[in-house]
């Protein structure tokens, strides 16, 4: 499979160049469809202004978010007017309470979603929310940039976080067009269990699976040496020197809402290169 409709959302205007460069170089090169989803969030709540405000203040504050983000769209389409390779754009307007279901309906035809890191400075709980709701609900795989890296081409150097488990199968499949392009790949297998399914040879069965597609990747049986997972295998993409870390997303259920795992979240923290993730 490769990527024909490439997404990027955007919901904030200092962070999404690096996201949108991307997205416009990976479109050339998978000769995909572009798809730009500018999307005003109002924070406020029904409930939180005093009786009989509440409707009018809900009306005037989403009014203001479609029109700053209806600005946000004209100039994102004046950054895609020079686009080589077909793309379309638009701008929502939502509340944070239906958040969740404006992205997963919008994303879920999608092959990529690509999105800034939702952890940082400037950066609150719906950059996180938009992670959670394309992965988990929208079911399709997203390619999280750290602060101010962009990707002008498919990576070199791929780092592959396996632990025999359905989503990191899952994110591996999803990263295939990236792994067939891709000059170099380790699977990095860190304490694998002794009486697993594969004790005997840790990672073979993914290795040839891989093998079948045309793409020969390595094997690195690494020891759990420091407390987080995130630590070690960003340790082995920094020695690998890889532009990319493909891994599962892991995640449990609050109110029959999916948020991130720990291990998730601290490598979205973390990462000195764009990750990979699927659910």
């Amino acid at each position: 499979m490769d990527y024909k409709t490439i997404m990027t959302i955007i919901s904030d205007d200092t962070l999404f160049r690096p996201a949108l460069d991307t997205a416009r170089c990976l479109s050339e090169r998978f000769d995909a469809h572009l798809e730009a989803l500018c999307l005003g969030i109002d924070p406020s709540q029904q409930g939180f202004y005093y009786a009989g405000a509440s409707a009018m203040m809900v009306q005037d504050n989403i009014a203001q978010v479609r029109e700053d983000i209806e600005a946000l769209e004209q100039n994102i389409r004046q950054i895609l007017a020079s686009n080589v390779t077909p793309w379309s754009s638009a701008a929502l307007a939502t509340q944070s309470v239906t958040l969740n279901h404006v992205v997963s309906h919008r994303s879920r035809f999608a092959d990529l979603v690509i999105l800034p890191r939702p952890y940082g400075e400037g950066r609150g709980h719906n950059s996180e929310a938009i992670i959670e709701s394309a992965m988990f609900d929208g079911g399709v795989p997203v390619l999280v940039l750290p602060d101010d890296v962009s990707m002008s081409e498919p990576p070199s150097n791929v780092v592959i976080a396996w632990n025999e488990s359905t989503e990191s199968l899952r994110a591996i499949r999803a990263a295939m067009p990236f792994l067939k392009a891709a000059e170099s790949i380790s699977i990095a297998v860190i304490d694998p269990p002794q009486h697993g399914p594969e004790r005997s040879d840790p990672g073979g069965a993914l290795s040839q699976m891989l093998a079948r597609h045309g793409v020969r990747a390595e094997v690195s049986v690494l020891a759990k040496t420091m407390p987080r997972i995130a630590d070690i295998l960003n340790r082995h993409a920094s020695d690998k020197n890889a532009d990319l870390i493909v891994m599962g997303a892991y995640g449990h259920s609050r109110f029959r809402e999916s948020i991130l795992g720990g291990a998730t979240r601290h490598m979205l923290e973390v990462a000195a290169v764009p990750v990979l993730m699927a659910h």
